[in-house]
């Protein structure tokens, strides 16, 4: 109860600029959650499916690679179809390349989306806190001014005491979202990098699987012409 007590009070003696601040704090958390959640199950299932994937493009069973990527909504199944389709029309490496490429251009805002807000949240809970800080030392001597002699110091004293509530609580807001801001930027990495992977692993497979059929031709033409 006391502890309850405490943090009202602390809040309640900030001033004006607590209020703000809080509200920033709010939808920092609730962007936190949500994109923390939203990663946590794309790594799940990109690597389900990676796993999944990989042993079709070793077996070079396209007709079952396909069935899997058309029934999952996963960025590493929707990338890894974008260059099934393109080598139906094209076989060469850097036309597949390309079109996955432009499936991972696609994928990645919805996979970066909103974590830069926190570092942006975080910058603008330090400033509203020092703002408020200065206001209220502003007002703080105003009021010391026309007070009287004997009570200046002790009026001051709790005028600062009051204004510094405000940057320490833009100070406690700030440091949480920019530890949230730097693991949720490494979780967006991990992905991306995993689908990058994905890319190189599909075009070295499928390349390797076009290599025997380039060799049985030549071999054929120069059966022919002996």
């Amino acid at each position: 109860m006391d502890m309850y007590q405490t943090v009202v009070s602390f809040f309640q003696e900030g001033g004006p600029f607590m209020y703000p601040i809080a509200v920033v704090l709010g939808i920092g958390i609730a962007i936190a959650l949500e994109r923390y959640f939203y990663l946590a199950n794309q790594t799940r299932i990109n690597r389900r499916d990676f796993e999944r994937i990989l042993p079709l493009l070793k077996q070079r069973n396209q007709r079952e690679l396909a069935n899997v990527v058309q029934k999952s909504k996963s960025a590493m199944s929707r990338i890894i179809a974008d260059g099934l389709n393109r080598r139906t029309s094209s076989r060469r490496r850097d036309d597949i390349e390309y079109a996955m490429e432009e499936g991972l251009l696609e994928v990645l805002p919805s996979i970066e989306r909103r974590t830069p807000y926190l570092a942006t949240f975080a910058n603008i809970a330090t400033l509203l806190g020092l703002l408020g800080t200065i206001i209220g030392l502003i007002a703080a001597f105003t009021a010391v001014a026309n007070a009287d002699p004997a009570e200046k110091a002790t009026l001051l004293s709790e005028s600062i005491s009051i204004a510094m509530n405000t940057t320490a609580f833009g100070l406690m807001a700030a440091i949480p979202l920019l530890l949230v801001h730097s693991v949720l930027q490494s979780k967006t990495s991990a992905i991306v990098e995993s689908l990058e992977i994905a890319v190189v692993k599909f075009l070295n497979l499928m390349e390797g699987d076009e290599r025997p059929a380039a060799g049985q031709a030549q071999n054929a033409r120069a059966a022919a012409g002996a």
